[in-house]
C-alpha cells in the first residue's frame, strides 16, 4: 500500500488513481460515526444532569476525544490531555490560542519534545512549506504552562508557587507556550564571533494574557527579554539592559513589557529562535497552530524536571514560570 504524507493511500477509484484513506465513505464509516456520536452525547447528557461519573474530568476528556474523532478536527488530538491537565475551560483555551508559527527563511530547526530529541539530526525539518514534523518524523511540539490568576484559580496557582499579586490580581489568565530547540546559534554566519553566540539547548516561547474583560495580549521571548514587534527599540530588552528598555517604553517606542494585542502569530528568527508576535521576517515555513502538538509541562517539571540538565535554564527554573509578568528570560 502506497503512503501519502498523512497516511496510506488506497486504490480502487474509478479512474484507477490514488485517493486518501480518509476518503472512504462506506456504510461501516457512517455506522461507526453514529455510534461514537451517540456514546459521546450520552456522556455529555449524564454530566449535564449531575450524574456523578468516575473521574468527571476524565469523562469530559473521553467525550472530547470522541467528538474530535467524529468531526475529524485537525488539531483536536491534544484536547483531551489538555482538558485532563487544566480542566475543560482552560484546556480548550490553551488549544485555541496556540499561535501559528512562522519560521525565517533558511532556518531548519523545529521545536521538539526534549525527552525524545536533543540533537540537530532529529530536530531539523524542511526549509520551506507547510511543516508539522521534522525530517526524522518527530512532531513539532510545544510545551504548555498555565498561571491562572482569576478568582477561581488564584489559590491553586499560588499554592503551586505562582505570583498573582499586583497587576496579576486583576483576574488574568496566562498561557505560556514553551519551545525547545536542540541548540542556538545567535551569531550564525558571523566570522570570528560565531562560536560566541552558540550554545546547546534553547528554550524560547510565546505567552498569552487573557484579561477579565476578554482582551487578549501576546508577547514572545527574545534573547534576554520579551518583544511584540521586531524593532530596534527592543535593543535594551534583548540585551537585558533594564534602563534602556524602560526609556524605550516610556517614550512609546515599544509596548510595556513586550505585551501587545494578540496576533495569533509567533515569528521565529533563524539561528537564535528569538521571537516576536508581529514581525516582518522573510518567511518560508509555516506551522498552523492547530497542527502543533501541545504537551502540559507542569507534570513533567514536577516529576522529571530534576533529572534533566540543560545548558540554559529550563522554563520551570525561570522567573516567568512563577511571575507571568516578569520582564526577563532568566
Amino acid at each position: 500500500m502506497r503512503r501519502g504524507p498523512y497516511g496510506p493511500l488506497r486504490t480502487g477509484t474509478s479512474g484507477g488513481g490514488w485517493r486518501w484513506w480518509w476518503d472512504e465513505r462506506g456504510q461501516g464509516t457512517v455506522e461507526w460515526v453514529g455510534l461514537v456520536a451517540l456514546i459521546a452525547f450520552m456522556l455529555v447528557a449524564l454530566v449535564a444532569v449531575g450524574v456523578r461519573l468516575p473521574g468527571t474530568e476524565l469523562a469530559r476528556a473521553v467525550t472530547s476525544r470522541m467528538l474530535c474523532a467524529v468531526s475529524m478536527a485537525d488539531g483536536c488530538g491534544d484536547e483531551p490531555t489538555l482538558i485532563a491537565a487544566y480542566g475543560s475551560d482552560v484546556g480548550k483555551l490553551v488549544r485555541r490560542h496556540m499561535p501559528t508559527i512562522l519560521f525565517e527563511r533558511g532556518s531548519r530547526a523545529m521545536p521538539v519534545d526534549f525527552r525524545h530529541c536533543r540533537e540537530v539530526i532529529c530536530g531539523d525539518g524542511t526549509v520551506r512549506g507547510l511543516v508539522h514534523r521534522t525530517d526524522a518524523g518527530l512532531p513539532l511540539t510545544v510545551f504548555v504552562h498555565v498561571v491562572d490568576c482569576r478568582a477561581g484559580g488564584t489559590v491553586a496557582s499560588e499554592v503551586a508557587g505562582a505570583d498573582c499579586s499586583g497587576p496579576r490580581a486583576a483576574g488574568n489568565l496566562y498561557l505560556q507556550y514553551w519551545t525547545y530547540y536542540a541548540d542556538s546559534a545567535t551569531l550564525h554566519g558571523v566570522p570570528i564571533a560565531e562560536d560566541e553566540g552558540y550554545h546547546r539547548d534553547d528554550w524560547e516561547g510565546v505567552q498569552i494574557r487573557i484579561g477579565p474583560d476578554g482582551n487578549v495580549d501576546e508577547r514572545a521571548s527574545s534573547h534576554h527579554g520579551y518583544n511584540y514587534v521586531q524593532s530596534l527599540a527592543n535593543a535594551g530588552s534583548d540585551a537585558g539592559i533594564g534602563p534602556l528598555k524602560d526609556v524605550a517604553e516610556a517614550v512609546g517606542a515599544r509596548p510595556a513589557n513586550g505585551w501587545g494585542a494578540e496576533t495569533h502569530l509567533l515569528v521565529v528568527s533563524g539561528g537564535s529562535h528569538a521571537g516576536n508576535a508581529n514581525g516582518f521576517l522573510r518567511i518560508d515555513r509555516v506551522t498552523p497552530g492547530r497542527r502543533v502538538h501541545l504537551v502540559p509541562l507542569e507534570p513533567i517539571a514536577a516529576d522529571e524536571g530534576a533529572a534533566y540538565r540543560f545548558a540554559i535554564s529550563p522554563p520551570w527554573r525561570k522567573r516567568v514560570w512563577r511571575d507571568p509578568e516578569a520582564d526577563g528570560t532568566d
